[in-house]
């Protein structure tokens, strides 16, 4: 099936757009700049919210270190034996005290 005249070209115009389409939503699903229809590119308008949640992000992230630190003492205060988290206990006692002497 050959396509003539008026027909090819509207053919053509239609593939070059859906591939600028499918092009502009692929870089849309990635974060890249979008290309308008004179190949400038636009960047996207949501830049300071995205470095805010980045921010927030490692901080999270950080509090998350923290408290998985915490979990594993919590782990091995659970686990051990009750003498030996006792004798633990007694022996911080006893520096703290020997440390306010």
């Amino acid at each position: 099936m050959f396509v003539e005249g008026p027909n090819f070209i509207v053919l053509i115009v239609a593939i070059t757009t859906g591939g600028w389409l499918i092009n502009n939503w692929i870089r849309a699903k990635h974060g890249y700049a979008l290309e308008d229809e004179w190949g400038g590119k636009t960047a996207r308008a949501d830049t300071k919210a995205t470095e805010a949640l980045k921010a927030e992000n490692a901080e999270l992230r950080e509090q998350l270190a923290h408290f998985t630190d915490r979990v594993k003492v919590l782990e091995r205060i659970v686990t051990d034996k009750s003498v030996t988290v006792a004798a633990q206990i007694e022996a911080l006692r006893d520096s703290d005290t020997k440390e306010n002497n």
